[in-house]
């Protein structure tokens, strides 16, 4: 039978690792998806086999639209996946077939993983591994077309995502037990795609918020071997009965006493004073209680933008009226410095730096969607989107190694809208970032770890919750990675936002309250999710639909009484002290049990030492004082706290 090619990219070049003159040696060639004998499989041949006859096309580079693929588009900004693979089969390799020094032929069948990496230049390169264990030389696409190629391979065989690494990517047949269960049915995407790949390939933070925010452990099976022991675990967990070994890394949280009761909590006026907390020449005095005003009440309007300057570092505390007018200054020469760099830069320079097109383009293209519905960014040629896109823009060269990654002009948005300024807003944002660069980074190490003490967290609180989401694959939580990496700004409107923000900024009561606060709607929702008895797909739908319905002082107010409860806990586990700042072990200390009691007991006195206290009750807590608080007996907690934080 004839050969059938179905795809075929010029401009891919094979790493080879051999170096000549200290440089690495890449060969440019082809790659090509060939059916032999109704058997496909992936191919490459360096460009001196080009004269070589081919079989007529099959797969035509073309999208689900009928347009044509961009062939200009930089593989360095496709959006970063990878395949990492970190549990091997104990099975025969197959060696993939030679077809010259550096040719290869593997059949789809046995394409185990695919990975992106990033080796010399910032390229990156395909590394794909055959079901032997066997890694092929990294590929690399000069000309684009990894996503023409990924569409031609889903033709054939099934690219698993891993909710837990945005990069991971693993190879199974259609017809695989582990998938058996087809992404429409889980309903990941709002169009009801199952081109899961190609979506995230298009828009990984997009895709990430509409579909693996709604993925739990429904693809624990599928990202493990057949054969590993691992594997077979998903049908005791479906029953309820879980194996700590299902969850590397998940500690087994039980408090040694139940939680005392949860103490009422109440919110403040906000913040409407300013003139009154500075001193003749400016300075802030008593920034510790602003905060506390703020976390208790937010701030009004007319307010925000000068208090927001201070939460985010614009400006100094101590700073004078005097010094802040010559930081103004000096932080607008510098901003217009950074903005000219990219405002200077020609067609044909920015044609040959591929990093600064990509992060051009990706912003291009959300500026365009991003909180349109706000007078401020609506219509056509709205100078608030200008000033949205040439931020955005400066903020890439402010930190060109992080650059700019999908989910920022959510956190811009708000900023701009409240100062009203370019430079300021600017200013502002590298300040928010400071809080949470990590959500951004390529490898997503951090928001899997808030994942995890978000679980540690609620393990601690509520264990029939626990168990219950466990029960029905939902224990990792991966449905609350948006609330976490763009800190809820999906699920409350944007007036909501510029309160709730302003209310975390202030890093009262720790600066885990983000992860109380997700604890908070977790357990409002508890009767709901146990008492419908909500499956996998169900609790999925049901917490996305939580968008704008949630009452954001009741959520506030649900996470500080669950700081207060948890901190009052006097056999609190300590990797859950941790999470909540209520202790920082030395090595001398770690294993102390008198210390992490007397710890315990001084943060209950530092939390409670100003709250009004019910009759009949504790005594009344002393003064605070630059010494140690000595250590205390358990007290009830009171009816209403206005606790003043550290």
């Amino acid at each position: 039978m004839e050969p059938k090619l179905i795809f075929e990219k010029e401009g891919v070049y094979l790493h080879t690792n051999v170096k000549k003159n200290n440089q690495d040696t890449s060969l440019p060639g082809f790659i090509r998806i060939v059916e032999r004998g109704g058997e496909p499989s992936l191919e490459w041949s360096p460009l001196e086999d080009a004269g070589r006859s081919t079989p007529a096309v099959f797969y035509t580079k073309k999208d689900g639209e009928g347009g044509e693929e961009d062939t200009n588009f930089d593989p360095g900004y496709e959006p970063d996946w990878a395949v990492i693979s970190n549990v091997k089969r104990a099975r025969e390799p197959v060696p993939v077939r030679n077809t010259g020094e550096w040719s290869f032929s593997l059949p789809l069948s046995e394409l185990y993983s695919l990975r992106r990496a990033r080796f010399s230049l910032g390229r990156n390169y395909l590394v794909m591994t055959s079901r032997g264990g066997h890694p092929l030389p990294p590929l690399h696409f000069h000309r684009g077309g990894t996503r023409g190629l990924l569409r031609a391979l889903q033709r054939y065989i099934v690219l698993a995502p891993s909710p837990m690494d945005g990069r991971l990517f693993l190879a199974y047949p259609h017809d695989s037990g582990a998938l058996s269960q087809s992404f429409d049915e889980l309903n990941l995407m709002d169009d009801g795609s199952s081109d899961l790949v190609s979506r995230f390939m298009q828009d990984p933070y997009a895709t990430t918020f509409g579909g693996f925010s709604k993925v739990t452990n429904f693809f624990r099976g599928a990202l493990r071997p057949p054969d590993s022991p691992l594997h077979t675990m998903g049908a005791a967990g479906a029953n309820g009965h879980t194996s700590m070994e299902e969850e590397p890394g998940f500690e087994l949280i039980t408090c040694g006493a139940e939680l005392g009761p949860r103490p009422e909590v109440l919110r403040g006026n906000p913040l409407d004073k300013w003139d009154e907390f500075l001193d003749p020449e400016g300075r802030v005095q008593n920034p510790e209680k602003i905060k506390e005003i703020v976390f208790r009440g937010g701030i009004i309007p007319s307010l925000r933008k000068e208090a927001w300057k201070f939460l985010l570092g614009f400006y100094p505390w101590n700073s004078t009226t005097k010094e802040r007018e010559d930081i103004l200054r000096t932080k607008t020469d510098e901003y217009f410095r950074m903005k000219v760099q990219w405002k200077s830069v020609s067609e044909g320079q920015e044609m040959r730096n591929s990093l600064l097109k990509g992060y051009r383009n990706l912003i291009e293209r959300d500026v365009n969607r991003t909180d349109r519905h706000n007078t401020f960014f609506s219509g056509n040629d709205n100078p608030g989107l200008t000033l949205l896109h040439d931020v955005l823009m400066t903020y890439c060269m402010y930190n060109f190694d992080l650059g700019y990654v999908q989910g920022m002009s959510d956190l811009l948005a708000p900023l701009l809208f409240v100062t009203q300024n370019e430079v300021e807003s600017f200013w502002c944002l590298t300040g928010f970032m400071e809080l949470v660069h990590h959500n951004f980074e390529e490898s997503q190490e951090a928001m899997k770890q808030q994942l995890l003490q978000l679980s540690l967290l609620l393990k601690a609180l509520d264990p029939e919750l626990c168990d219950y989401l466990d029960s029905q694959d939902s224990g990792s939580l991966c449905f609350c990675f948006r609330w976490l990496l763009i800190w809820f700004k999906r699920e409350f409107s944007f007036e909501d936002i510029l309160h709730l923000w302003e209310v975390m900024w202030t890093r009262l009561p720790c600066d885990n309250f983000h992860l109380l606060l997700a604890c908070s709607i977790l357990e409002s929702q508890k009767g709901e999710l146990i008492g419908s008895q909500h499956d996998f797909n169900t609790i999925l739908k049901h917490i996305n639909e939580l968008t704008m319905k949630l009452d954001l002082n009741t959520v506030i107010c649900g996470a500080e009484a669950i700081y207060l409860q948890l901190a009052m806990c006097k056999e609190l586990p300590l990797k859950v002290k941790e999470v909540m700042g209520l202790y920082a072990a030395s090595s001398s200390e770690e294993e102390s049990p008198e210390a992490e009691s007397r710890e315990v007991q001084t943060r209950q006195t530092q939390s409670l030492s100003s709250q009004p206290q019910p009759p009949p009750g504790p005594p009344t807590p002393q003064p605070r004082s630059t010494a140690p608080p000595r250590p205390a007996p358990p007290r009830p907690a009171p009816a209403r706290p206005e606790p003043t934080y550290p």
